[in-house]
C-alpha cells in the first residue's frame, strides 16, 4: 500500500465521518423544529394542478418534494421564507410550489448532487473527485434557484411585451361602452396576448368578482409583476378612478406611453446589439486572416526556401 493510497483512504474515512454526523445533525434539527401550516388554495394551487396534468415528470418527484418541504419548514426564518415566497410569485407561482417546498427542493438537489459526486468518487478513487464533492453540492443547491429565477425573467419580458397590445385593446373596448372589468374580460376572452399576462389579467378579474376593489386589485397586480410598465399603468388606472377621470382617456395616453417605451427599449437593445457584436467580429475576422495567412506562409516557404542538402 502505497503512502498516497493510505491518504486517499483516510481522506475518505473522514469524509463519511463527517457526513454522517452532518446528516444526523440536520435530521435531529428538521425533527425538532415545528412546521408551517401550507395553504393550497387560489392561484398557486392552481398552477399545482397544471403543473401536474402538464409535466409527468414533476408529478413523479411533487410527493418527496411536499414531503421535504414539511420537513424542513421549520428552518426558515420569516424574512427568507418571505424572500423565496416573492421569488415564486414573480416567476409567477412556478409550478404551485410553496417557499418551504421551495427551500426542500433546494436541500433535495444539494444531496442529489452530494451523492452523484460521492458515487463517482468512490468507483474512480480519484482525489480530485473528492475534493470536488463541495462543488457539486453548492451547483446542486443553486439549481433550482437559476431554474426560478429564469422562469421570473422570462415572465417579467413576456407581460413587458404584451401590455402594450393588451392596453390598446381595453381603451378601444372602453370607448365601446365596456366598462374596466369588462375591457379587461375582452383581453383575456379574445385577445392573443401571451399566456403569462392573460393570468394576471385574469386574476385581476377574480379578485375583483371576490369583492376586492379596483385599487386593491390593481396594487396586488404591481406587487406581483414590478416592473415599470405595469406601475405605470397601476398608478394611472388607480388616480383616474380616485379623482374622477374618464378610464378610456387615461387607457389612450397609457396605450401611447407603452408603445413609446417599447420602441425606445427596441432601439436601445439594437444599439446594444451592435456594441456586443464588435468584439465577436473582430475575433472572427482575426481568425478568418489567422486561418488564410498560415497556410500561405506555409506555402511560400515551401517553394522559396532551399532544398535540404542542396549545398555540399
Amino acid at each position: 500500500m502505497t503512502l498516497t493510497s493510505f491518504g486517499f483512504r483516510q481522506m475518505r474515512i473522514v469524509l463519511i465521518a463527517f457526513v454522517a454526523i452532518l446528516t444526523w445533525v440536520l435530521a435531529f434539527v428538521v425533527a425538532a423544529r415545528p412546521s408551517r401550516t401550507m395553504s393550497r388554495l387560489g392561484m398557486r394551487g392552481s398552477k399545482r394542478q397544471q403543473a401536474l396534468l402538464r409535466r409527468p415528470v414533476w408529478a413523479t418527484f411533487e410527493p418527496l418534494v411536499r414531503w421535504m418541504g414539511v420537513r424542513v419548514s421549520g428552518l426558515l426564518g420569516s424574512a427568507t421564507h418571505a424572500k423565496l415566497d416573492a421569488q415564486l410569485t414573480y416567476a409567477g407561482d412556478y409550478l404551485g410550489l410553496t417557499a418551504d417546498e421551495y427551500f426542500g427542493l433546494i436541500v433535495l438537489a444539494a444531496v442529489a448532487a452530494g451523492s452523484i459526486a460521492s458515487a463517482v468518487a468512490h468507483m474512480t478513487g480519484s482525489g480530485v473527485a473528492l475534493a470536488a464533492i463541495p462543488v457539486c453540492i453548492g451547483v446542486g443547491a443553486n439549481l433550482p434557484y437559476m431554474v426560478v429565477d429564469g422562469a421570473r425573467v422570462e415572465r417579467m419580458c413576456a407581460i413587458n411585451r404584451g401590455l402594450p397590445s393588451a392596453i390598446d385593446l381595453m381603451s378601444l373596448s372602453v370607448s365601446a361602452g365596456l366598462d374596466f372589468p369588462g375591457a379587461l374580460a375582452q383581453v383575456v376572452d379574445k385577445a392573443k396576448a401571451n399566456e403569462a399576462l392573460r393570468e394576471e389579467l385574469a386574476y385581476i378579474l377574480q379578485q375583483l368578482s371576490l369583492g376586492r376593489t379596483r385599487s386593491q386589485a390593481l396594487r396586488e397586480f404591481g406587487a406581483r409583476v414590478p416592473i415599470e410598465s405595469v406601475r405605470e399603468f397601476m398608478q394611472a388606472i388607480i388616480q383616474a378612478e380616485e379623482r374622477g377621470n374618464p378610464v378610456a382617456a387615461v387607457l389612450e395616453i397609457q396605450a401611447v406611453t407603452a408603445r413609446t417605451r417599447r420602441s425606445k427599449l427596441a432601439e436601445k437593445a439594437a444599439t446594444d446589439m451592435r456594441a456586443n457584436m464588435v468584439l465577436p467580429t473582430m475575433m472572427l475576422i482575426g481568425v478568418g486572416l489567422i486561418i488564410i495567412a498560415v497556410p500561405t506562409g506555409m506555402m511560400m516557404d515551401k517553394f522559396t526556401g532551399a532544398p535540404v542538402g542542396a549545398s555540399k
